[in-house]
């Protein structure tokens, strides 16, 4: 949606002036995986919320992409690396499945793997609403990587990893067996299954033509343009602590982040490169877009 939260707040602002549809291109919703993940956690099959982790360290790069283009890994080019680029779509997942957090606490490296400016190695902890917490961590620089997203309830948890969803449901609430249970080793029923995903959804076809059938039909959009806005407020939060050693409450100081932003792009600068995008292998392109398992 942008770089700052300021700037797409005035494109919120501008769109619902319109009364125009407006969305915004998040692909990975229509992924059905991601999606089943979404009604069983809010649904409330799996109680009250503990933790979520995603381990997503599969977006692996080397030097030459980033030398690819002048624009890229740089603060004045591009506002940020692996959190801003390769998983915006990640984190808005991880809302849309969940929630929005509370607050962030971030630590980013810088060049760690590569020679650039920006991040590509990152870890994340949150904090929700409802006292449970979160962990996120990525990088570019890791071979082979993991991708797995881990989310725990009072009744259950389920696992998504190598386009499989596995889901543990207990019979009652673990807070029941917690504090009801006489013996110190309870072992609660649990009701296992698991269901593999070959199919990736219908990635960026899907959400264009769900933005056509919400203006010809109104059709309910999967992917609201007013919502571009959390996926990125989480990133800038993440930059934020990390920039201040703080942790970050939402809603953002987006001044103060600005503020902090502009410096690094003021003493920032566009990568001495030739841009070779034009020659790439198409096919290679749209694999970067593609749901990573």
């Amino acid at each position: 949606a942008g770089v700052c939260p300021k700037a797409v707040e005035e494109m919120n602002e501008a769109a619902q002036k319109s009364g125009k549809v407006f969305c915004i291109m998040y692909n990975q919703r229509t992924t059905p995986i991601f999606a089943t993940a979404r009604e069983i956690v809010r649904s409330g099959r799996l109680g009250e919320i503990k933790r979520t982790v995603w381990i997503i360290t599969n977006w692996y790069r080397n030097q030459a992409y980033y030398d690819s283009g002048s624009w890229r890994a740089s603060w004045i080019g591009e506002g940020g690396g692996v959190l801003i680029n390769q998983c915006v779509h990640n984190i808005d997942i991880w809302q849309w499945i969940y929630k929005m957090p509370i607050a962030v606490r971030g630590f980013c490296a810088y060049g760690k793997y590569h020679n650039i400016e920006v991040e590509d190695d990152v870890s994340v902890y949150t904090e929700y609403e409802n006292g449970a917490t979160g962990v996120f961590i990525t990088s570019t620089g890791e071979y082979p990587g993991t991708n797995r997203l881990e989310i725990s309830g009072e009744l259950g948890k389920l696992v998504i990893e190598d386009g499989t969803l596995k889901l543990w449901e207990l019979s009652s609430s673990e807070r029941k067996y917690c504090f009801g249970s006489d013996t110190n080793a309870p072992k609660p029923t649990i009701d296992y299954s698991e269901t593999k995903y070959s199919n990736k959804g219908s990635g960026h076809i899907g959400i264009v033509q769900n933005f056509i059938n919400a203006i010809l039909y109104g059709e309910e959009l999967i992917s609201p343009g007013y919502e571009g806005i959390k996926a990125l407020t989480i990133i800038n939060s993440i930059h934020l602590s990390d920039w201040t050693g703080e942790t970050v409450r939402l809603p953002i100081d987006k001044e103060r982040f600005k503020t902090l932003l502009d410096e690094k792009i003021a003493s920032s600068s566009f990568r001495n490169v030739t841009d070779s995008v034009s020659q790439t292998n198409s096919s290679v392109l749209s694999d970067r877009w593609s749901v990573k398992w």
